[in-house]
């Protein structure tokens, strides 16, 4: 098989724009836009999917791909390339290799991209070119102009942007721990001002020993994220019954601040701490989905 088909112009397929989901690729501008705001995407990855759109719904080998995009007098790794360039396309789509939207690999054949693709030429013909069995996806007007996460129902964000705000949080509470910890007699101290002596020792070593538990759990989901680990969905859900019951427990450290911040904002900190594990476990679904 070719990655195009054997009738098609090269100026066909030069003047056409190819759309799917917020995206579209104009092939003669060599670019690709979200929402209409250009996004960055070198020129072999481009290339390559480009080829991909064009045969949409059918698999696309990788010795198609070499021919197409590769010419046979250049000199590099191939698979090496070939697997950087799909890497950087998933990047740019925010899509994953083990939950396709869009690039699905198929063991030792190649790639092949399954979401609804349209296409219009340059001078704004329409074109449908997604595959007869991809219609019934782009039936509804939501499935034409977003794709969406099939569980939190919300458009799927950059996964990029999820894994940072995600390795954020941690961050945060590592700056908890190790800022409470350095301060023991600090947080000793205010607590004795409202608590009795024997709750106040409960409350530093409730500090002490949770914190001293928390800082290699956030390390190790900080590295998760950060390596993009793709297993991290299912890690994360089991300990998920434990990182919910530590962060309930440091969502009332805004209180050890009480004389500097007040009751009101301490109160305010706290309610908005409860409800930081819930969003936690929310960026982990839409960065890792469930197979």
């Amino acid at each position: 098989m070719t990655a195009t088909s054997p009738n098609k112009s090269p100026s066909d397929s030069q003047g056409r724009v190819l759309r799917f989901g917020v995206f579209e690729v104009d092939v003669a501008a060599g670019e690709l836009r979200k929402g209409g705001r250009r996004m960055r995407l070198q020129e072999q990855p481009f290339q390559v999917l480009v080829t991909l759109l064009e045969n949409a719904g059918r698999v696309v080998t990788r010795d198609d791909l070499r021919q197409k995009v590769w010419p046979a007098d250049t000199f590099v790794d191939f698979d090496h390339s070939l697997n950087t360039a799909v890497n950087k396309i998933r990047e740019s789509l925010g899509d994953s290799a083990t939950s396709p939207r869009f690039v699905e690999t198929l063991a030792r054949r190649g790639y092949r991209f399954i979401a609804p693709v349209d296409g219009m030429d340059s001078e704004g013909d329409t074109r449908a070119t997604t595959p007869p069995t991809q219609v019934a996806f782009a039936a509804t007007p939501a499935a034409a102009n977003e794709i969406l996460h099939p569980e939190l129902h919300v458009p799927f964000p950059r996964r990029g942007l999820v894994r940072g705000l995600f390795v954020l949080i941690q961050v945060m509470y590592l700056i908890f721990y190790l800022s409470a910890l350095s301060h023991l007699r600090d947080v000793d101290r205010v607590a004795s001002s409202f608590l009795t002596d024997g709750k106040s020792m409960l409350l530093v070593g409730a500090v002490l020993i949770t914190g001293t538990l928390g800082i290699p759990l956030r390390f190790y989901l900080i590295s998760a994220a950060a390596f993009d680990f793709r297993k991290l969905g299912e890690k994360f859900r089991r300990l998920f019954p434990f990182v919910l019951a530590l962060d309930q427990i440091w969502a009332v450290a805004p209180f050890l601040l009480l004389p500097q911040i007040g009751i009101g904002l301490a109160f305010a900190a706290t309610a908005a701490l409860l409800y930081v594990p819930f969003s936690e476990r929310t960026l982990i679904r839409l960065a890792y989905q469930e197979n």
